[in-house]
Formats: C-alpha cells, structure tokens, sequence
C-alpha cells in the first residue's frame, strides 16, 4: 500500500531537500550540537491520523539513532488533544525534519478524515466510494494509501492498470462504439472494459456493447435512476459507477440508488489538512 523503502526515502530526501535547502541557518546558528531532545505530537482538531510511519522515517533519515513512538493506531478516528507520538533524537534532526514530517501526516490525514466522513454516510449500503487519479503530482501513491486508510477503496492509480473510455475518448473517435471496438481490437481478453456516459442513449449504446462496467457521469438523480433501472434490466453482471460533484450531502442519495461504486476526487480536492503541533519537552 505504501512505496518500497527505496522509493519512499527517494521522496522524503526531495522533501527534505526543497525545505532545508543547503543548510537549516536557524539550527545551525543556535549552540546545542549533538544534544538530544524529546518531543511530543499533538492534534489540534479531530479526525483519522495517517502516515505516521512515514513521519517516522523522515527523522529516523535526518538521525539513525532516533526513537519515534507512536500512541495510536493508522486509521483511528481521534478527539483532540490525543498525543500521537513521541520523538527522541538529536535536537537538529527534529528541528529540521518537524515541517516535512508534519506536512506529510497533516495532509494525508486530512484525506483520511475526508474518506471516513464520506463512507460512514453510505456504510450501511452496497455503494464502494472510490478514489481518482486527480491527486498531487508525485504524491498519488501516499493520497491513494491514505484514502484507503480512511475506508474507501482505490481506482486505477496508473493509466496502464484498467481501460477507462472516457468522453474525449469518445468524442476523438467519434463514438462508444467505434473506441470499445479499437480497444478491444488491443487488449488482452481478461482486461475489463469501462465506459463513461453522460446520457440514456450513451447507456443504451454501452449496454448493447457489453462493456464490464458503465460509469454515470454527472447525471442528475432522476437520469441515474433510469439509467440503473435500464443497466440492471439489460444486464445485472455490469457494474455500475457514479461520477461527478458527489458531496457530503448527496453522496447517500446516490448510492440509495443502487450503484456498485461512486467515485470522486472530493478526498483529495476538499480535504482540510488535520491540524498537528510538535512540541518539545
């Protein structure tokens, strides 16, 4: 679910890189030199915490010799003013590692606390709520492992992972019909085939082509009505996916209407960070 430890120390040395640039003036400047400290992480709000043990390896990066121990479980809803961790190492190494460590945690537990609070409105449907792939560019794999630290579950993270025909797909080739026969003309026969729709007569069109699943995009309720009463008469195999402005305030009525997956970018769009201060003792 996380990056191998090459890769993820690969991303914390860039971060690290872009925050301290050629040195840390301020730490360098003050006189403790090898002195240890301890320090302590506090939440300011209330939500999911995630990436701690990314946290953990920005200090344990900046000083081998740190102790990072965390106070609580990946993925538990927390009150505030809960302690998450505890942090022992040289003074300069928590100095300088604080920012890259909070930011990461911050915001990947924002996305966590976004995706619980949406799956916990349609907890006791069918409905998957599910990622997309509008994330941060070069964090995709961390707002992906966060979304599902939070309850939800992920979409293709890559474009060679599933065949997605999507309305520029369509609109270059000129049709549903024309881009399903190219793909498949292509494609090895165990990849499953979606098709992204905007209307009834694009479902009527993708039903008749047997696609593996129809995603409903931006649709207002009464069309996604129809549209699933349409797919589940033709063929109740194919899967069904919601798509477009889905809220807090609406995403119960969409999966209400008996779709398999509703997707949306909302986790990684919306989400506040979490609030998180480290403070020595």
């Amino acid at each position: 679910m996380l990056p191998p430890p090459p890769l993820l120390d690969r991303l914390i040395l860039d971060w690290l890189a872009e925050d301290i640039g050629f040195v840390d003036r301020t730490t360098q400047a003050l006189k403790f030199g090898e002195g240890v400290s301890v320090a302590k992480w506090l939440l300011k709000g209330e939500g999911v915490v995630c990436g701690l043990t990314i946290a953990q390896r920005v200090f344990e990066l900046l000083d081998p010799q740190s102790r990072f121990i965390i106070s609580c479980q990946e993925g538990q809803w927390l009150e505030q003013g809960k302690i998450l961790c505890t942090i022992e190492g040289k003074t300069a190494a928590l100095l300088m590692g604080e920012r890259v460590a909070l930011n990461c945690v911050m915001r990947l537990s924002g996305i966590s606390t976004t995706t619980y609070q949406l799956v916990t409105e349609i907890r006791d449907l069918p409905a998957q709520l599910v990622d997309t792939r509008k994330t941060t560019p070069g964090l995709r794999a961390l707002e992906k492992y966060a979304v599902l630290v939070g309850g939800g579950k992920n979409h293709r993270c890559r474009l060679d992972e599933a065949v997605i025909i999507k309305d520029n797909h369509i609109r270059a080739v000129g049709s549903i019909t024309q881009a399903v026969y190219q793909v498949r003309q292509r494609l090895p026969i165990t990849t499953m085939i979606e098709v992204e729709v905007e209307t009834l007569d694009q479902v009527e069109e993708a039903l008749a082509l047997e696609v593996d699943i129809i995603m409903l995009d931006n649709m207002n309720l009464a069309s996604m009505q129809t549209a699933v009463e349409m797919i589940r008469c033709s063929n109740p195999h194919t899967k069904i996916e919601a798509s477009g402005n889905i809220t807090i305030d609406n995403i119960r009525s969409v999966a209400e209407l008996g779709v398999d997956y509703i997707s949306t970018s909302a986790m990684m769009s919306r989400s506040p960070w979490l609030d998180i201060s480290m403070k020595f003792l």
